[in-house]
């Protein structure tokens, strides 16, 4: 930006040319390269002047219309107004009494295909700043806020330039400012969220494409995806992405189940915490999981016991820190898990374990006397949801994890060998046909575990004829 602040820019000339008007330019020159308590008493004494001068009024073109062929009046402009949007709030209320204050902006994200046209990245701050600033949720808002998260998340992912993605990161951070704004966020979460979970798991050492060695354990213990190791995450970027989905958190009664279904958020922050470089990161991991936990007990706190949090948080207490927010966290954090823990039933961990989509070898899956105890249990809870999320685990191939699926056919041996009666409801979700397929699969212990369920279910079969 201060590139093009300094860039001189030939007004008379472009006034001539009929690019702005003489009214225009005497408007621009009153307030350029001014200081900036003149610039805002110049501002603040003609709000409409200046609302109409960048966005026009009825019977007059505004100048960002008016100079649409010449970018470097327009790129000037942009900053003059980005500037004064961040040094005057009165023009910010003023520009709303436009009936649309978005309609001469929002074409200028798709300027151009030219990455190195600054026009667009321009306007997505002066947008930005508008509707942070202002803290508008009115209609012409909420039509505008999604194709600027659009445009934005067009940015995070652009993994070759860290310094773009960390300007789109705070954008979006400026702009969870309500409610609205953070539920508009979560709606378009495969364009915004989910790249930011990327950079986590690239930060956490883990591949984007499934948690598995997240809930194996195998992920570098030490600072793996950090500044300094090759193909790392920035601790500025890291800091400013923990930052938003800490905001986001907030709605965490509303979609606190959902980011942990489909992003394993539970697991993925614990182990950001075993790698966490500074307290600032730390207090932003403990105070969103907090905010996760607390909406959502029934749900995530056995999802972070499966995820060993309580040993971590213990490890905590022993270190010296100095932020008390930070301790006031990881204290509630502490106190919460360890109430859960003194009513949680191994029932509840394996439920936990199903529910979250992901099957290790825990002690319940080679317990006889769990099996005996639960599986009639497991196949009534919540009119069959287990039999059913372990039908969607199957389903899967987890190339990287085939560990998965031979717990899951464990498991459903070990309900057709408790429950024999209740094997039609197994057979009805196609686990008995999916059995049959895996005695084919590439790795041994899936073919092994496939044969001992299916020679579970022939042989309820052949006692009941």
């Amino acid at each position: 930006m201060n590139n093009i602040r300094q860039r001189p820019i030939p007004w008379d000339g472009a006034a001539r040319a009929g690019t702005i008007t003489e009214a225009q330019l005497a408007k621009i020159k009153a307030v350029d390269k001014v200081k900036r308590e003149q610039r805002k008493q110049v501002v603040e004494g003609d709000l409409d002047g200046y609302r109409i001068l960048f966005l026009g009024g009825p019977g007059t073109t505004g100048v960002l219309e008016s100079a649409s062929k010449r970018s470097d009046v327009i790129q000037y402009i942009l900053v003059l107004l980005s500037d004064l949007l961040e040094g005057v709030p009165a023009l910010v209320k003023a520009l709303f009494r436009d009936p649309d204050p978005y309609q001469h902006l929002l074409p200028l994200l798709a300027h151009s295909n030219n990455s190195e046209d600054p026009i667009p990245l321009l306007t997505s701050t002066v947008l930005t700043t508008l509707m942070a600033n202002s803290k508008d949720e009115s209609a012409s808002t909420e039509r505008a806020l999604p194709l600027v998260l659009s445009y934005l998340c067009g940015l995070v992912k652009n993994s070759n330039d860290a310094g773009l993605q960390d300007i789109a990161v705070m954008e979006y951070s400026s702009l969870l400012y309500g409610k609205s704004s953070r539920q508009l966020f979560w709606k378009q979460r495969s364009e915004t969220v989910a790249p930011l979970i990327e950079i986590l798991r690239k930060a956490a050492g883990v591949g984007g494409e499934s948690s598995a060695s997240l809930w194996s354990g195998n992920t570098a213990t030490r600072s793996g995806g950090f500044e300094g190791i090759s193909g790392g995450v920035g601790l500025q970027l890291l800091y400013h992405v923990l930052l938003v989905l800490w905001q986001l958190s907030f709605e965490a009664e509303d979609i606190g189940n959902d980011l942990d279904d489909e992003y394993d958020i539970v697991l993925l922050y614990t182990q950001l915490l075993r790698l966490s470089p500074k307290e600032k990161t730390t207090r932003l991991l403990l105070s969103t999981l907090y905010n996760l936990l607390d909406a959502n007990p029934s749900t995530l706190l056995p999802t972070a016991v499966l995820a060993r949090l309580p040993a971590l948080l213990q490890n905590f207490s022993g270190r010296h820190l100095t932020d008390p927010d930070l301790q006031e966290d990881l204290e509630k954090l502490k106190e919460m898990l360890e109430e859960y823990q003194k009513t949680k039933t191994t029932f509840d961990e394996y439920v936990a374990e199903v529910q979250s989509g992901h099957l290790r070898w825990s002690p319940p899956h080679r317990h006889q006397v769990f099996w005996a105890e639960n599986a009639r249990k497991i196949l009534e809870f919540e009119n069959g949801e287990i039999p059913r999320k372990l039908a969607d685990i199957m389903k899967k191939p987890w190339e990287n994890d085939k560990a998965v699926l031979a717990i899951a056919c464990n498991d459903v041996g070990c309900l057709v060998k408790e429950v024999p009666e209740k094997r039609y409801q197994l057979e009805k979700l196609g686990l008995k046909t999916r059995i049959m397929e895996l005695m084919q699969d590439s790795d041994e212990n899936v073919r092994w575990e496939s044969l001992r369920a299916l020679g579970g279910w022939l042989k309820y079969s052949f006692e009941g004829n």
